[in-house]
């Protein structure tokens, strides 16, 4: 059958205006009738009638103009009446005005975007970590027995993985946790000489040096390098042995999965972290020194001897003191969060960073607990 071309005429009648569409009307013109359309000059609160008796042929692309152009049309104010629409042609009309594709919808406001929404969200995120808490705190029991169970019965301790986690998270980790740690203590000497020169007391530079490194920022920063370096690689391996299936073989052989991956990661962290910590302490202290003999004259010395007279006995061990229960809070995070890997590797990456944030938000927790029970005690 020969394609009629699909026009669209405009007339005036008696108290209206006429638009007789006739023709065609498929998707091989769309195009050129949507032009045309629009290059019409739309009546404002007028009568206007669509003609649609000479209409051959019609398809959805061409009766989606047609309604696009009624809407338009009331819109604008104006009373729109569909003329003459052929019986075997109205279904067609009927669907395409129940599926809402003529006028554009409405961009739905997000529910969080209103207050009951608002507050919803809140609810439902403090369940939410409500329940990652609960199911963390499940976690460190079952560890803890583990733990207890290995320490009871030594032979099953597997001193191979324990000295392998040793080294990947403690030698390994020296060069990144020394370097870091010896810039800050430039930085802290710099900054605290620029504040005690305005009151003549350069020398207590070395004072808040070494109170700030020892008790505070030396086991601090290597908890958080760790937790970012360490911890995320817990998660990334225990999580990519979750895809590859291989905790399930584990637990089908026999082995519990606990025992063989979580307590080497956390003995062996928790041994090495203290020794991060004295070794950042060492190099912060080392970077104060050498920014204050050469910013404020202070001798290696003249420093010693001022850090020796500056600090009291416990403060060389608070901060080493938190090193295992920093280490303990890493590994477990990092371990736990490796169990809830999904069997993707979206899921990896999400829970690596989750794991990251976890970590050093605990520790800096723990960090602020730890803070408080001194400050109680008086140390």
């Amino acid at each position: 059958m020969a394609s009629v071309a699909a026009t669209l005429v405009e007339t005036e009648e008696a108290g209206s205006f006429v638009l007789a569409a006739a023709g065609d009307w498929l998707v091989a013109t769309a195009g050129e009738l949507d032009r045309r359309i629009r290059a019409i000059q739309m009546p404002s609160g007028k009568r206007v009638t669509l003609d649609l008796t000479r209409i051959d042929r019609l398809d959805t692309a061409g009766a989606w103009l047609l309604l696009r152009t009624e809407n338009a049309l009331k819109s604008r104010g104006n009373a729109v009446v569909i003329r003459d629409l052929r019986a075997h042609l109205a279904p067609l009309f009927d669907q395409v005005r129940a599926g809402g594709m003529v006028a554009p919808a409405r961009h739905p406001r997000p529910a969080h975007h209103t207050i009951v929404g608002f507050l919803a969200r809140i609810g439902e995120t403090s369940l939410g970590l409500l329940a990652r808490a609960i199911n963390l705190l499940g976690f460190f029991g079952v560890t803890c027995i583990t733990a207890g169970r290995v320490l009871l019965r030594p032979r099953r301790l597997r001193i191979t993985a324990l000295v392998a986690q040793m080294e990947q998270t403690g030698v390994n980790a020296l060069p990144i946790v020394s370097l870091l740690s010896f810039l800050v203590g430039v930085v802290i000497a710099y900054q605290g000489a620029d504040q005690l020169r305005r009151f003549g007391a350069e020398i207590y530079t070395v004072n808040l040096l070494g109170v700030g490194i020892l008790r505070e920022l030396g086991v601090l920063m290597a908890a958080i390098t760790i937790a970012g370096r360490s911890g995320s690689a817990f998660t990334a391996q225990l999580g990519t042995m979750r895809v590859n299936e291989e905790i399930d073989a584990l637990r089908t052989i026999g082995l519990d999965p606990v025992e063989v991956l979580v307590i080497p990661r956390l003995f062996g962290l928790m041994l090495t972290l203290p020794m991060l910590a004295l070794c950042a302490n060492l190099c912060a202290l080392l970077g104060g020194c050498l920014m204050a003999w050469g910013s404020l004259g202070i001798t290696p010395p003249q420093f010693t001897r001022q850090l020796q007279s500056g600090l009291y006995p416990w403060t060389f061990w608070i901060g080493l003191m938190k090193a295992p229960f920093f280490a303990l809070i890493i590994a477990l995070v990092g371990c736990y969060e490796g169990f809830q890997v999904a069997r993707s590797a979206e899921s990896v990456g999400r829970q690596t960073t989750l794991s990251v944030v976890e970590a050093i938000f605990l520790v800096i927790v723990a960090d602020a607990a730890f803070s408080i029970v001194f400050s109680k005690l008086r140390i």
